[in-house]
Parts: C-alpha cells; structure tokens; sequence
C-alpha cells in the first residue's frame, strides 16, 4: 500500500498508523482503567468518521476518557456541559457586532474543534440538541446562511446518564440515528476500582493529563492512513448479505417497534471493516459484523412498552437474532 500524506506534509504507513493506534489503549490506560472496549469503540468511531454516544452512571469516567483520546492522538478537544437554558448558539457560535469596524464577526463555538465532548446531551431542550446534527452530519455549520467546515478529523462524544430522567429530555430517533455507535460504560470491577483508588492515593490528577504520563502516540496522519486502508478493506457479497439479513431481522422482531434503517446496515458495514482492520485483516468475517453489532445497533432499535415491561432489552433483542440469522460460511 501507498503511504498516505495529510494536509501538513506528513507521512504514515497503514501498518504504522495500525501500531500507532493499537498503542492507544496502553497510552490512555495512563490515566483511566478497565475501559478497552469504549477506547476501542471511540477509534472505531473515528476511522469510520462516525460519532459516539457514551452512556454511563456518573463517576465512571467519560469526560476523563474523552479528553485521554484527544491528549493521545494530540487533537483539540472542547467540553460543552449541555444544561436547560443551553442555546444553539452557544454551541455552534454567532455573528458579533464589531464598533471599531461597524461590522458583525462570525465568533465560533467549541463545535470548532477535532473532540467535542457533549457532557449530558439530554439535559438540554430539542432545539439546542439539534444544533449538534447539521454539525454531525455535513461536517459544517451555517450561521447567517454561511456554511463553515468543521475541522478535520471531528467526532461528537455525546454521554448520557442511564438512570435519571428528572430534567431530561430524550434523544429522538432521528438524532438517535446520526450516532454510530452507542457504547456503554460499565462500573469497574473490584481490582480495577483498588487500581484507581490506589493511583489517586499516590498523586494521580485527572485534570493533569501530562503529569500522568499521557503523550502522543498518533496523529492526523496515522488516521488518514487508517480511514484509506479501511476504505480497501474487502467485504464479500455474502458478508453484505448477512449484514442486511441481521438488520431485517429487528424490523420483523415482535418485540420491537422500530427496526434498524438502511443507515444503520451501512454503519454495521462500516464498523466492521474498521475492526476488521484493526485486527490486521483486510478483509471482512461474521465475527467482525458480530463483535460491531451492539454498540452499532442497540440504539436504532425500540422496544415495544409490553417487552420493555417483561424485562426485554435491545441487547437481548439483538443477541437473540445474531443467534438464528444463519452464518455465511
């Protein structure tokens, strides 16, 4: 393969911007423990060009893991913490009223970054959510009927508490649907709460990410290299097939009322290549659909009111039809 240059001059190999990203989880280990499968997914999301929805209790750990991310791969980062009387414009930025010039200047918002952190996304009113999607979706935003590119790499960390809706408002489907995936931070296990409890006793700072030991590791160059080589990246005629049969599948599920759209089959598709790469593959397997399948399906799904009652979960919706959808050999 040809190396690939970005917008500086630099250059990166595929099988060097794959070890540079494979170094990642140790690098960001520095500073947050026992969460390997939401930095895999936030690289993932980032090949793909894809956004994230991160949904944990509070304490766990998400801002931290965001900004480790953007610390490790040298990106900007911005945190927005959304809140009721949050505007759009605070968001996306606005034209100020300059007197020396007797002219308005267009003033951006942290929108204009590579790692927007949207800290408690359902705290804030539909219409300041949806300032995020021209963003998310077109990579821009118009302002006075200028458009303006975002920054290049850019993804939305959006997270959410799961357990208190006093004061929230819900994500709709349609913004739901503009995440690509949906990855949820668990609680650490018992060695891995010792583990942060005992580097918090010896001095460790979250907020001093460079005392901790955080440094580059990738780049936009290594990305650039990574997003080609995923783009080769082969999906066989079969591969395709399994990913539409699996996404049918929830639309034809007596337990759901909304299945996955023809968007969501082409994030499954996506996602996969991208795992599938970074496992060393250029090419794409049923397990690669299956290991993608939850953090890229669980939130396009809705489950009818008499499920939900019987305890049923997306999960366990789509656990069940990766289970009897038939395998491609």
């Amino acid at each position: 393969m040809d190396p690939t240059t970005d917008n500086a001059g630099k250059t990166a190999h595929p099988d060097a911007a794959r070890a540079s990203l494979e170094a990642l989880r140790a690098e960001i280990a520095k500073a947050v423990v026992g969460q390997d499968p939401a930095v895999t997914g936030l690289v993932v999301a980032l090949l793909c060009r894809g956004h994230v929805l991160l949904e944990g209790v509070p304490g766990v750990a998400k801002t931290l893991l965001v900004r480790a991310l953007a610390a490790a791969l040298e990106l900007d980062t911005k945190r927005v913490q959304f809140t009721p009387d949050l505007m759009p414009s605070d968001v996306t930025g606005s034209l100020v009223y300059d007197t020396r010039s007797a002219e308005f200047s267009f003033q951006p918002g942290p929108v204009f970054t590579n790692l927007l952190l949207a800290d408690e996304i359902n705290r804030t009113p539909p219409k300041t959510q949806s300032s995020l999607l021209e963003a998310m979706e077109e990579r821009q935003v118009t302002v006075d009927g200028t458009p303006r590119p975002l920054p290049d790499p850019f993804l939305v960390a959006a997270t959410q508490n799961p357990v208190e809706y006093e004061g929230t408002y819900p994500l709709p489907e349609a913004q739901l649907d503009r995440f690509l995936l949906k990855l949820t931070v668990p609680l650490p296990s018992r060695e891995d709460e010792i583990d942060v409890l005992t580097r918090h006793a010896s001095g460790f700072d979250p907020r001093d990410l460079k005392a901790a030991g955080v440094h580059p590791v990738a780049g936009a160059a290594d990305l650039e290299a990574a997003r080609t080589a995923v783009a080769r990246t082969t999906v066989s005629p079969e591969i395709t097939a399994y990913v539409v049969d699996i996404c049918r599948a929830t639309r034809e599920s007596p337990s759901l009322t909304l299945g996955v759209s023809p968007r969501g089959a082409t994030a499954l598709l996506s996602t996969a290549r991208a795992w599938a790469w970074l496992t060393g593959r250029d090419y794409v397997i049923p397990d690669d659909v299956k290991a993608l399948a939850l953090p890229t399906l669980r939130h396009r799904v809705q489950l009818r009111p008499e499920a939900e009652m019987e305890g049923v979960t997306a999960d366990s919706v789509i656990n069940a039809i990766l289970t009897h959808v038939p395998v491609p050999r």
